[in-house]
């Protein structure tokens, strides 16, 4: 099972893909034409797939049938280069904190968007 992708509601859409492409290296990608007219937004790639779908959260957002009042407590993306993506973080002054787990063999860091959406990055070795 892989995850297909993830959607982030934010009401600071250029900051969070902005922060997506400069920490991630995504890549802003082509949206279906139906989505892409109806609903502002941005689909941000990895190599040849969207990853991240970001949609704007209308100026009077209240939880309601239309918007679910639950939330995805953070998204997990498996990485390589442990080291590296860490330096890139302490360059840019993103703030993160980091998890070892020997026993599994992983090494993880979070780090939380703009709007303080959690991110997990996973390390295998």
């Amino acid at each position: 099972m892989h995850i297909d992708h993830t959607t982030l509601r934010t009401s600071a859409l250029e900051e969070t893909k902005d922060f997506f492409i400069r920490i991630f290296g995504l890549t802003e990608g082509t949206r279906p034409a139906v989505i892409a007219a109806n609903i502002p937004g941005y689909w941000l790639y990895w190599k040849e797939s969207p990853l991240v779908h970001l949609i704007q959260s209308p100026p009077d957002y209240s939880p309601s049938l239309e918007y679910s009042s639950e939330a995805i407590d953070h998204t997990a993306f498996y990485m390589e280069d442990h080291e590296g993506f860490k330096k890139k973080l302490e360059d840019l002054q993103v703030r993160y904190s980091s998890m070892d787990l020997p026993d599994i063999g992983e090494r993880r860091i979070f780090l939380r968007t703009p709007t303080g959406i959690l991110l997990e990055t996973v390390f295998r070795k």
